[in-house]
């Protein structure tokens, strides 16, 4: 029978009631969903997790009654981010949108 430390102990304990509400690319990207959670009032915690084929994951957690929630937070989040870069992307091109029209051929 294998040994659990106490600092494993203590980490379920304090995910118990924790549901994953999405799993991040990368830690910069929690840390963004982390920080995003927390604005709209949403208790989060960051866990790296490790699969049966030893891939890490770093999952964005939350109580489950708050998932719902947390879901439509960053849904709208990354609709906003989508519409933005599509913004973005249009301003690039009406800058370059009749330029040759003033270039001087003289």
């Amino acid at each position: 029978m294998t040994k659990r430390s106490r600092k494993d102990q203590k980490s379920q304990a304090k995910l118990q009631g924790y549901v994953v509400v999405t799993f991040a690319e990368d830690l910069d990207q929690a840390r963004d969903f982390e920080s995003l959670l927390k604005a709209n009032d949403v208790p989060v915690v960051v866990e790296e997790q490790k699969d049966q084929m030893g891939n890490s994951e770093i999952a964005v957690m939350v109580p489950e009654e708050f998932l719902d929630e947390s879901h439509v937070i960053i849904e709208s989040q990354d609709a906003y981010d989508d519409f933005y870069d599509f913004a973005v992307d249009d301003d690039e091109d009406d800058e370059d949108f009749g330029a040759d029209a003033f270039d001087d051929d003289f």
